[in-house]
């Protein structure tokens, strides 16, 4: 199988380059490396062009989407596999990626994040991932595949156009993709020991800006497959549960100005959230003390803005 890495990138001159060094020293040699700059302002093509093996398109800021589906339209390989250009790859992840693709019916295949970061909130983040990981382990086929670290048949791509432009920064497009070919009934798989390492967000302000816009995309999301509100192979159901519970808490609250007996209410649902956080801390606890202490709280707070999220993405989309 010739296989093709596709790589889009905007204004990523502090990362592409290591990015691409890791890509070159893989045990498993991609007959084709193509990385796409998105309209970078930066020096990213001048660091491009001087990476032997690499070829270099370019295009008019469009979005991630867009780039990647460029890519895939001049790849040559019969396997596209996808990554982030701040993405550092263990050296087996392009021979790990391809094989599951010896399964003729497997289209499309997600591999892992990994992550060198220290700070308290990066390894919470990286936690947080990890559950989902083993969520996802429990499913011999997944509906989920994110972009930073994915592979696709190319045939099969191109026939599902690929990944929706209409989703305009990395938001959901990778997803939305992965639900359609769930739902057209072709397999997919997690492979754990294909791995990249890359960077989390390392502050809560971070952390929590990225969520209320990623809560704010799911609306698009869902909208095109609102059968996968209820349940997907990636994300928790607590995470559901967490944000009906604080919807439910919102309007106690509204309603226990003209009612007081509701308050009791609000009080019932305020520790039904709290509650629902638990699992998730006494499991984050074991593997990092300091992360599971604060995990109640951040869950808490990721909670209230996804919450908001969703209702913005509402309003606007």
């Amino acid at each position: 199988m010739k296989i093709s890495v596709i790589i889009p990138v905007y204004n990523g001159e502090k990362t592409i380059e290591k990015c691409l060094a890791s890509l070159l020293k893989q045990t498993k040699k991609p007959e084709e490396v193509i990385v796409v700059d998105d309209g970078s302002g930066d020096n990213t093509a001048k660091i491009v062009t001087k990476i032997k093996g690499v070829k270099l398109i370019k295009q008019n800021h469009k979005g991630p989407a867009s780039a990647r589906n460029l890519g895939a339209k001049e790849a040559k390989g019969e396997i596209l596999l996808f990554i982030d250009s701040d993405c550092i790859l263990d050296k087996n992840w392009v021979s790990e990626m391809i094989k599951p693709f010896e399964d003729k019916e497997i289209v499309g295949v997600q591999g892992i994040y990994e992550t060198k970061q220290k700070g308290l909130i990066a390894r919470f983040v990286h936690l947080e991932i990890e559950d989902r990981y083993d969520r996802m382990r429990k499913f011999k086929t997944i509906d989920f595949i994110g972009s930073y670290s994915a592979g696709y048949r190319k045939r099969t791509f191109l026939e599902f156009k690929g990944f929706d432009e209409s989703f305009p920064i990395a938001s959901g497009e990778d997803p939305e993709l992965s639900f359609k070919l769930s739902k057209a009934g072709y397999k997919m798989v997690l492979n754990e020991k294909a791995v990249v390492n890359h960077s989390h967000a390392d502050t809560l302000r971070a952390y929590l800006k990225q969520k209320f816009w990623r809560a704010y995309w799911r609306v698009l999301l869902y909208r095109k497959h609102p059968g996968k509100i209820t349940s997907e192979s990636y994300t928790p159901q607590t995470l559901k549960f967490q944000i009906l519970a604080f919807y439910l808490l919102l309007l106690s609250v509204v309603f226990s100005v003209p009612i007081p007996n509701v308050l009791y209410l609000s009080l019932s649902f305020l520790i039904l959230l709290f509650l629902s956080t638990l699992p998730l801390s006494y499991k984050n606890f074991k593997k990092d003390r300091s992360v599971g202490v604060i995990t109640p709280f951040v869950l808490t707070m990721r909670t209230v803005v996804f919450a908001l999220g969703l209702i913005y993405g509402v309003i606007r989309i």
